[in-house]
């Protein structure tokens, strides 16, 4: 028989996509999706998916459907993601809350859990470099913080008999994503991204190798417990990466005048910590600090293609000249 699946966050970026790189697969496909959300963000798939209308937020609602249904896997990739403004209490709700209803029904009905965590649980900016996966976490802003929880949540349940595999992705880059990624073009595009006067070195991954790692372990056991970073092969240089997204737009380097001293960066950090601003705080971290991860063990283990930044990356410049 079909597997029975549930996929969380299919209208989001890394959920939609990797729905859409099962829905021609023998699989039986449910997803829950936010009932406030626009019939355009899921209207591609809606044919191939039973979709239920279920806020992750809602805990009575979560917990009343997962007891009157089981499944085989579930795959729960959907999540409140950083800088939104939303209380405390909605964000713990929809991203801790909603994985212990998840936790318990799998536990219940012997189904495995896919939790996508992220490398946000080591902090913008890891502690040691390359982060693996015995790196101090750092819950340096909330949404860190839920991810931490989450996780400590799955590793306790693990010792109860839970089923569960935890991947954690990078900075994702791919068609369609509003992100960072997209950010750092539209900054370089417009000629208004600052850069310091120094090397760093960051590390972003490929949306197809996330469903990559996601389709494998539909099907392939793993120890349970078991945590995964998930990234392209190698960080790439930034400056190196601004570089090559400038030449694709505008064929050729970026402006060696849009250069400042990295003291501003750090100046910028400050008050933003001083404001308790956890978005502008990490946007400084990010555009000037090395962040980059082993993923040695992901590779052997999923047998993942080796995928390189550059030029990989081309799809979003492609993405963004044409959208």
């Amino acid at each position: 028989m079909a597997k029975k699946i549930l996929i969380t966050g299919i209208t989001g970026f890394i959920g939609h996509h990797f729905i859409k790189s099962i829905i021609q697969k023998k699989y039986e496909l449910h997803a829950l999706i936010r009932p406030s959300t626009a019939h355009s963000r899921y209207k591609d798939i809606q044919d191939h998916v039973n979709l239920i209308s279920i806020d992750l937020a809602d805990t009575n609602g979560l917990k009343r459907f997962l007891k009157n249904n089981k499944f085989d896997i579930i795959i729960h990739i959907g999540a409140i993601r950083g800088g939104r403004k939303f209380p405390d209490r909605v964000y713990y709700n929809a991203n801790v809350k909603s994985t212990e209803q998840f936790i318990l029904s799998s536990i219940e009905n012997k189904s495995k859990l896919i939790f996508c965590s992220s490398v946000g649980i080591f902090g913008a900016i890891p502690n040691e470099l390359p982060a693996n996966n015995y790196t101090e976490k750092r819950n340096d802003n909330y949404y860190h913080y839920t991810k931490i929880q989450s996780e400590a949540l799955i590793q306790k349940y693990v010792l109860q008999g839970l089923n569960a595999v935890i991947v954690r992705p990078s900075i994702t880059y791919g068609v369609n994503d509003f992100g960072f990624p997209f950010r750092l073009t539209q900054l370089i595009d417009k000629k208004m991204l600052l850069l310091p006067d120094r090397k760093f070195m960051i590390h972003l991954t490929n949306i197809d190798l996330l469903q990559q790692a996601f389709r494998y372990l539909i099907d392939t056991d793993v120890p349970s417990g078991s945590s995964f970073i998930v990234a392209d092969r190698f960080p790439v240089d930034f400056r190196d990466l601004v570089d090559f997204i400038s030449k694709e737009l505008k064929g050729k380097k970026y402006s060696t005048n849009r250069t400042i001293p990295e003291k501003y960066f750090r100046l910028g950090e400050k008050i933003s910590k001083k404001l308790k601003n956890s978005l502008w705080t990490s946007r400084f971290e990010l555009l000037s600090r090395s962040w980059y991860y082993d993923v040695e063990n992901s590779y052997k283990a999923f047998g993942l293609r080796s995928t390189e930044t550059i030029p990989s990356f081309k799809i979003v410049t492609n993405w963004y000249k044409n959208r």
